[in-house]
């Protein structure tokens, strides 16, 4: 009788389109993918997948397959989660993580990892939402905190945070007291979020009006960098206010009063549908748990009903 292990890795062949991206997901190599199915085309009696030297495919007997493969990788996954030790779960998940929420909750929900799913390594790569959303279409990465939800039939999102976003400027520029108008804030750089993002585009919009002069808009890809150039009186930063507790707690910044708002950035975590997602699910259930725990989860529930690693860093550490 075919073993899990055969049964999953023919699931995950057929998902991914190919042996090599199998083999990444199971973290094991390509003869070892190829060994499995071959040994399960054998005990079925059948041949499950058309082979070239780039993607694969499922046969009709291998679609016939992949129905039974998912029924039961999804019940194993059900029956772990329910009566299985949750220090038992194993193997890594590739999270995929937008920068603003690095500055905030993300140590606590490595612990808490660490604590409950001693045997769970994490792989984290810090990026942009937009990068974030392609790498998980792509099935390069597992699960991504990133501005959704993500609104895609195949993805299911579970909100998790929303950040209230304020003007931020040094002490030096001497805009403390009094409300600021759009033209006042005009008149000063603007420092803000990468091309390419939702916030940046929101903020550009805003300004980008003919009674204004033309606005200098800094874009950076660098929470960091956008922080400390505010700090050096350089422009205005519009980024969440949340993530320079420091600073205004120091006075190296102050939160502006102004006439205007702009609306919260609102984080998801977001995964593909699949057969076996009980790891998933669970980060991404405590990574709502400490997002609310930690103040940041406003209103924001549920979109769907959900039942130490290193570090990897995007060499440009992108902003959410």
């Amino acid at each position: 009788m075919p073993d899990f292990k055969a049964i999953e890795t023919f699931l995950w062949v057929v998902t991914l389109g190919s042996f090599r991206g199998a083999a990444q997901k199971l973290n094991t190599t390509q003869p070892a993918i190829s060994q499995r199915i071959a040994q399960l085309e054998r005990e079925l009696g059948v041949k499950l997948l058309q082979r070239d030297h780039r993607s694969a495919s499922p046969t009709p007997s291998g679609r016939q397959m992949m129905v039974y493969a998912e029924k039961l990788i999804g019940l194993r996954s059900e029956m772990l989660a329910v009566v299985g030790d949750r220090s038992a779960m194993r193997g890594v998940l590739r999270l995929g993580v937008a920068e603003t929420i690095v500055h905030t909750w993300l140590p606590q929900l490595i612990k808490s990892v660490n604590r409950a799913y001693p045997n769970l390594s994490l792989e984290i790569e810090v990026e942009i939402t937009p990068d974030l959303r392609a790498r998980l279409m792509a099935q390069e990465i597992d699960l991504a905190f990133l501005l959704g939800p993500l609104p895609d039939p195949t993805v299911r999102n579970r909100l998790l945070c929303d950040y209230p976003v304020g003007f931020l400027a040094s002490p030096s520029l001497g805009l403390g007291q009094g409300t600021l108008t759009l033209r006042d804030l005009a008149k000063h750089p603007i420092i803000t979020f990468p091309r390419k993002s939702q916030p940046y585009e929101t903020i550009r919009s805003l300004f980008n009006r003919p009674e204004l002069p033309p606005i200098r808009l800094h874009a950076s890809a660098s929470l960091a960098t956008v922080i400390h150039m505010a700090v050096e009186g350089l422009g205005i930063a519009v980024i969440p206010t949340d993530i320079v507790e420091a600073e205004l707690a120091d006075g190296r910044l102050q939160l502006l009063k102004t006439d205007l708002h702009i609306p919260p950035l609102t984080f998801s975590a977001s995964w593909l549908d699949s057969a076996d997602t009980t790891a998933v699910e669970r980060v991404a259930h405590l990574a709502s748990e400490i997002a609310e725990v930690g103040g940041f989860a406003g209103q924001a529930a549920p979109a769907k009903p959900e039942p130490q690693p290193a570090i990897k860093r995007a060499t440009h550490e992108p902003i959410g």
